[in-house]
């Protein structure tokens, strides 16, 4: 783990300050040191250094919502989720966001209590209270799907965004971008770091075959889908010259999500269908390409794990996928040694990008009083001071040894995309993108969705 520079230098000079005091000092050894102004002090609980004033290390640029003064009468919060969100005490950023919940409900009078409801139940239940008037939680998680527009039109949420202005303690793009509706934003969270989803290869089937290194493409900065595609085609060989391939290039052979984020853009754009953007045109004609040019494993008859499948068995190079499949393949494929690249870029893309389908955030239901108190705990409960560089760093060095691995992960998190299209039950995603991959033209899959698209929005934004 990579310490702050600051913060080591601050703990250096404690440490020397109390050397040459002989050692004199009352708090050494005392892991709950609180200054008369109510600014925590934190304890570096790896190397037992002497408490730091967090102050000191917090962006001076940074807004704080001034202190509140008010008490909630033993009230208990309830914060739902499809997982249990109790604090861990699992590395020194949790730690710090433990020890203020702990704080704060002692100042403010109240209890909390995490609810986990299966997921497989979740949209109903949650629905349903919000709907009736009688919300399970004070804060609840909520997917975007069924909540932008739908919930918020129905005056369900109250807006946030006022209160969500630390950018030390809320991602401002879930806020300000993700969960927006008629210029407010209805969704909030403390978790900075995106989904993180690009290419898994195989590093040893790649030497294996004599294939250029694909780290090498992206310091040429020339990832793109022309590359991509020669190397897919280049892996897809016949090893034992029995007339058969027995390597492949490509486990997926449904890419669309994929091509669209990868060229920054989407099938729905708000309360509009987009395919006729230039850009999708482009994506839609990629993913036509590698149906035509037969760039991709051919599918043996199996479900949507086929491609997971395939990366598998050793014999194919490359994997679309999400990073927090990594570890799964790891474990499957020991002898192997698997790299990251990020998606390729499309032609009218500046930069690589990830991409979420089903996104979800923290909300607050309109018929609980005083929301202002509740985004206020929020923030102080996760306006610390990170002892890590960036989001997921602890995380994403247990899964990599490789830095250049690192840093393309690094590169893809910041450029996430919220595609929408799942947010329309009858918009036909899967029919759409079952007729292109079986390799009907881009043309005439377009003329036939635009007005199945348009009529699914306007059911749920109202034409």
């Amino acid at each position: 783990m990579r310490i702050r520079t600051m913060a080591m230098l601050l703990c250096a000079l404690l440490l020397l300050l109390a050397a040459c005091s002989g050692g004199g000092s009352s708090n050494n050894g005392n892991n709950d040191s609180t200054g008369s102004s109510g600014n925590e002090t934190t304890v570096d609980t790896e190397t037992g250094d002497e408490p730091v004033d967090e102050t000191e290390d917090l962006d001076d640029d940074v807004y704080r919502t001034p202190e509140m003064d008010f008490d909630l009468g033993g009230k208990t919060i309830r914060i739902v989720s499809w997982w249990d969100m109790t604090i861990p005490e699992d590395n020194p950023d949790n730690i710090q966001r433990k020890q203020n919940l702990e704080e704060l409900m002692a100042k403010h009078n109240f209890k909390v209590e995490y609810i986990a409801i299966d997921y497989g139940e979740y949209q109903q239940k949650v629905t349903a209270s919000l709907l009736a008037g009688e919300p399970i939680g004070e804060i609840v998680r909520l997917g975007k799907t069924y909540t932008v527009p739908a919930l918020v039109k129905q005056d369900l949420l109250w807006p946030i965004d006022e209160y969500t202005k630390n950018a030390n303690a809320f991602n401002q793009k879930v806020t300000n971008e993700y969960y927006t509706y008629q210029g407010r934003g209805y969704g909030f969270s403390e978790n900075h770091a995106n989904l993180v989803q690009g290419i898994f290869y195989n590093r040893t089937l790649m030497n294996q075959l004599g294939i250029k290194p694909l780290q090498e493409y992206v310091n040429e900065d020339n990832w793109n889908w022309d590359t991509f595609i020669q190397v897919a085609k280049d892996a897809n060989r016949d090893t034992n010259n029995d007339g058969k391939l027995d390597t492949w290039g490509l486990a997926n052979r449904g890419l669309l999500e994929f091509a669209l984020a990868s060229n920054n853009t989407s099938l729905t754009k708000d309360d509009k269908q987009n395919l006729d953007d230039p850009k999708t045109l482009e994506s839609l004609n990629f993913v036509s390409r590698l149906v035509t040019e037969q760039v991709s494993r051919p599918t043996e008859g199996g479900d949507w794990t086929e491609p997971g499948q395939f990366f598998r068995q050793g014999n194919t190079l490359m994997y679309a996928g999400a990073l927090h499949e990594l570890s799964g393949i790891k474990t499957d494929m020991p002898d192997a040694d698997i790299g990251f690249v990020p998606f390729p870029k499309g032609p009218s893309a500046t930069e690589y990008h990830s991409f979420e389908a089903l996104y979800q955030a923290l909300t607050i239901p309109k018929a609980i009083p005083n929301p202002e108190q509740l985004m206020y705990i929020w923030e102080k409960i996760n306006d610390i001071d990170s002892v890590y560089d960036y989001p997921d760093q602890g995380w994403y060095e247990t899964l990599f040894t490789n830095e250049d691995d690192i840093n393309n992960a690094r590169m893809v998190a910041p450029n996430m995309l919220v595609l929408d299209h799942h947010t329309f039950p009858n918009l036909g995603y899967y029919d759409f993108e079952g007729e292109l991959n079986s390799g009907v033209s881009v043309s005439t899959v377009v003329e036939k969705y635009k007005p199945v698209f348009q009529a699914a929005i306007d059911e749920v934004y109202g034409s």
